[in-house]
């Protein structure tokens, strides 16, 4: 059976030395997060994670969710119970507003939490993931009746939350849902349609399920622009805040995945079902990304969950399992056979890829997640929107690589086992099915690279590049001032070069020719995300390199460091000129043959 542990102390580091929360304690958010408070409810996340969920990973995986004759679903054995465990230990409640129940934390803390739940058992952190967001929509575009009636309880977690946007003929073209609201007397709307895919559509953890809907009311445009977004609880709240009748939307089936399985992901119907628009007619697609936009920085920590749950048996097998001769006789152990697996470069190369990636995706989800923080609760507009304008660039980014990296992570880690880790008895098979849906949902990760080069670098004039290559540029120039001890500091201002041409190349030549931006927008999607982990690794290798020699720190630990960054510079660094290469090629050959060649 797999295990995880989960990694409170290079969580810390990063919240200490790279997001570097004590700045931030004249904000309201950060004020209670002291470093002893951070600490604790790290170390009881980690604990209620490891012992708690990842217990019942393996359980979810293999009973999956059950759909009953009256349209009512069961979770997994044990998942009931967790869930009443995890909403009395407030989990759901970390970052959510005092004034609806929350503990008003930074969402940076909660973003860490969130990690090892996700590691622990990916399919029980999206029952409340998608609540997350749902709130968040609720709380921009909701009216205060709305805020008063849905979201207490959806923070205290006695109800989820889900959102409702694709549908059997249309999931990214938006503009084609056939899902209709027409206008009742009293000022609700009645749905009808069907909408597929539905995370936590239906199960038996909460009260009730509050559903976010993207439908059309009658006479709006048959596109995105008539897109309005609607509120339907499964019950119908009465004013008392006590729960009605039964609204008409149900669970008609159970989509059978290839992971997830603990997670119940529905088709829901919507037979007349009361609703109540949220926001402005005709403008809910802009709504609903409030929900998306957080929902895909959650999925980019998915990706780096995975890779880290995966990557951690893999370390341990490694150290266990004896096979072969170290290549050098000094090396090999001569009261043995056969030495363990970490003799060998290439399973070297495969943890070290896991390795490197794990510690600069933390790194670079929780930077973002202070910039989430800091574009709500920065004291001036300016730091406000510089803040905005670096997550909304970096969202595709973060959503889209680290989902592939961490897939990659998931698959290498299984490599390592062998055979063994085709065979299910290990659970590493579970790590790379639940990686998979992460580069797949939330807009799949080709979509997330045309956003990037399409909508972000583009926007305001090419703000938030701007602010992105000046933050880089200060950041090596001070490594190369404190003489770079990780020789990271000239392989990534190379890197940045090569983002920076490519970045005048998509400017000059996809307006030209769109398709050279849409054959390049993977590869430059790619190449931002590299320089980001490479970015991230500069800023880690400097504050170890500070640490290392000072009395009561951990000199192994920052020596770690060190070297795992200098491994990223030689070995990852290096591949900024060949995505470069790809960005440039443009679409000539790509387009170039008939369909019917293919």
């Amino acid at each position: 059976m797999p295990v995880y542990a989960a990694p409170v102390r290079e969580t810390k580091f990063v919240l200490d030395h790279i997001v570097e929360l004590g700045k931030y304690d004249n904000l309201p958010a950060f004020a209670n997060a002291s470093s002893d408070i951070v600490g604790a409810i790290l170390e009881e996340g980690g604990r209620f994670s490891s012992e708690v969920l990842a217990p019942l990973n393996r359980i979810g995986d293999e009973e999956g969710c059950t759909r009953h004759a009256d349209g009512s679903v069961t979770t997994p054995t044990g998942f009931k119970d967790a869930y009443k465990q995890f909403c009395e230990g407030g989990w759901t409640t970390l970052s959510a507003p005092e004034q609806y129940g929350g503990q008003g934390l930074p969402q940076v803390l909660a973003s860490a939490v969130s990690e090892y739940v996700l590691s622990a058992n990916q399919a029980f952190e999206m029952y409340h993931g998608l609540t997350a967001g749902a709130i968040a929509s609720l709380l921009v575009k909701g009216t205060d009746e709305q805020k008063q009636m849905y979201v207490p309880n959806m923070v205290s977690g006695k109800w989820t939350g889900t959102m409702n946007l694709t549908e059997p003929h249309c999931g990214t073209d938006l503009g084609l849902i056939k899902t209709k609201a027409d206008p009742n007397a009293d000022g609700s709307y009645a749905l009808r349609g069907t909408k597929i895919f539905i995370s936590s559509g239906e199960h038996d953890l909460a009260e009730n399920i509050i559903h976010l809907v993207l439908a059309k009311i009658a006479g709006a445009p048959d596109s995105v622009k008539g897109i309005s977004l609607f509120v339907v609880p499964k019950f119908l709240v009465n004013e008392d805040g006590s729960l009605g009748e039964r609204n008409p939307v149900s669970c008609g089936s159970i989509e059978h995945k290839m992971g997830i399985h603990g997670n119940s992901t529905c088709v829901m119907n919507y037979d007349g079902a009361k609703g109540w628009l949220v926001g402005e007619a005709e403008k809910g697609l802009a709504a609903m990304f409030i929900m998306m936009n957080a929902a895909r920085l959650g999925v980019g920590m998915q990706g780096l969950a995975m890779g880290e749950v995966a990557y951690q048996n893999a370390v341990m097998y490694a150290k266990d399992r004896k096979q072969g001769r170290a290549l050098k006789p000094e090396d090999r152990d001569p009261d043995a056979r056969a030495d363990n697996l970490f003799v060998h470069p290439d399973v070297r190369r495969m943890l070290m890829e896991g390795k490197a990636f794990n510690e600069a995706a933390r790194a670079l989800i929780l930077w973002g997640a202070l910039q989430v923080d800091l574009s709500h609760q920065a004291q001036t507009e300016e730091e406000r929107q510089s803040s905005d304008d670096l997550i909304s660039l970096l969202t595709p980014v973060i959503k889209g690589y680290l989902t592939d990296r961490g897939f990659e992570t998931a698959v290498n880690s299984q490599q390592v086992f062998g055979g063994h880790g085709y065979i299910r008895e290990w659970g590493m098979d579970q790590f790379v099915r639940d990686a998979r849906i992460a580069q797949i949902y939330e807009g799949t990760n080709g979509v997330q690279a045309m956003d990037l080069v399409g909508r972000k670098i583009g926007k305001d004039g090419g703000r938030a590049i701007r602010a992105f290559f000046d933050l880089l540029g200060r950041d090596i120039a001070d490594a190369k001032a404190a003489g770079d001890p990780a020789g990271i500091a000239t392989p990534l201002e190379g890197a940045v070069q090569h983002l920076q041409a490519a970045t005048m190349w998509l400017a000059q030549n996809g307006m030209a020719d769109p398709n050279n931006a849409g054959a390049g927008a993977y590869a430059y999607m790619q190449l931002m995300g590299l320089v980001s982990l490479g970015w991230m690794w500069l800023k880690m290798a400097g504050v170890s390199a500070r640490l290392k020699d000072q009395a009561g720190e951990d000199k192994s630990f920052h020596e770690t460091k060190i070297i795992t960054a200098r491994y990223f510079a030689q070995r990852e660094l290096v591949a900024a000129s060949t995505l470069r290469k790809k960005v440039e090629a443009g679409a000539e050959s790509l387009m170039a043959l008939p369909v019917e060649a293919f």
